[in-house]
């Protein structure tokens, strides 16, 4: 089963999305400690923009609420080796999702060399070899490895992966969980749900303490998320699908406590995604396991999110645009503006929106 929403139709191009942004406004390092991040808030209905530190948030949260959480968690996806029948030729992969068994699909450099049959050797402690070329361009790679001594293939990974931080990050990161959400749990995922980097687990015990309620869904980050928009028209993209799951439990959970008046907030555009593909048109929330390839952007109706908390996005990009979809483009792009003037620290490691 893949989940994909009919798209709206729309006359935006990528470049409607587009804001400067000074190179030293992107965040290289997390600030401690997490919670200590700025908050920016926005009004949807007034547009009027408030700003904070993301602590502050506990006092914006009401009895009712419900904040749904990925608990999705980072693996060391970035693998360097060699191939086997050239040592000399040396090969990156990133690991996207995880197929049958050892077997994942996976982002190869050089990707031209990159063909059916060869095999990879990554520093003594597994080889892979890649079995087929699929969409994008991606390659699965089947995994080997001594199972006596990692039991499993993310133990292996673990041993010679590393944590694959953006590109724009140029910073060494020095403690890996930083680049791991609190309340991570799901091994899977190619990059962190950024948004909820900035909780602590003492500021979500207040949070629930004011009688909100936190719901753990889950979406393995991968492509989708991350990938660039390659075409100009917005609606000619194709979002690469990625795993979720959304139990029995969390959609009961969901459901009870908006119809109860509670605002259902999602932390992450990963979490809103997830949420948006397994609800129906009247807002219900279904228990779902399977992928999504849902696309949000500017003319999309959202069905259960009534509130968003999410970090500032990178131009261009199919993130801005469903923040863009959720608050109004103009909307957005004004408060992203204010967001450079007041020098905000941008995207994975930067500070944070509450958009109400």
């Amino acid at each position: 089963m893949v989940i994909r929403n009919e798209l709206p139709k729309t006359e935006l191009l990528k470049s409607d999305f587009f804001y400067n942004l000074p190179e030293e406004l992107i965040a290289q390092t997390p600030v401690e400690p997490r919670d200590s991040s700025r908050l920016m808030t926005l009004d949807r209905k007034t547009g009027e923009l408030g700003h904070h530190i993301f602590r502050d948030i506990e006092n914006m949260i009401k009895p009712g609420d419900t904040l749904v959480i990925n608990d999705s968690k980072v693996i060391p996806a970035r693998l360097y080796g060699r191939r086997c029948d050239s040592g000399s030729a040396n090969v990156e992969v990133l690991l996207l999702r995880q197929r049958e068994g050892d077997e994942w699909e996976c982002l190869v450099r050089p990707g031209k060399r990159a063909r059916v049959g060869h095999r990879i050797d990554f520093g003594g402690v597994m080889t892979g070899e890649i079995t087929g070329i699929v969409e994008d361009g991606c390659r699965t790679i089947k995994f080997d490895f001594d199972r006596k001594r990692f039991g499993n293939v993310f133990a292996a990974i673990d041993e010679v992966g590393v944590m694959p931080l953006p590109p724009y990050i140029k910073e060494r990161l020095r403690d890996k969980d930083r680049y791991q959400t609190v309340y991570a749990r799901t091994s899977g995922s190619a990059a962190a749900p950024t948004a909820g980097l900035h909780f602590t687990p003492e500021l979500m015990a207040r949070i629930e303490e004011r009688g909100a309620k936190f719901v753990r869904v889950m979406l393995h980050v991968g492509l989708g998320t991350f990938r660039p928009v390659g075409e100009e028209r917005v609606d000619e993209h194709t979002m690469h699908t990625e795993f979720i799951t959304v139990t029995d439990e969390a959609a009961n959970t969901i459901n009870e406590r908006r119809e109860a008046g509670g605002r259902t907030i999602c932390v992450g555009t990963t979490s809103c995604r997830t949420l948006e593909s397994a609800a129906d048109e009247d807002g219900v929330v279904r228990a779902v396991s399977g992928d999504t390839g849902i696309f949000i952007y500017p003319g999309y109706k959202f069905r259960a999110t009534d509130a968003l908390i999410t970090n500032f996005h990178l131009p261009e990009s199919t993130l801005i645009m469903l923040v863009s979809a959720f608050a109004d483009r103009e909307t957005i792009l004004r408060a992203y503006d204010e967001a450079v003037k007041e020098k905000y620290r941008f995207f994975s490691f930067g500070d944070a929106m509450f958009i109400m």
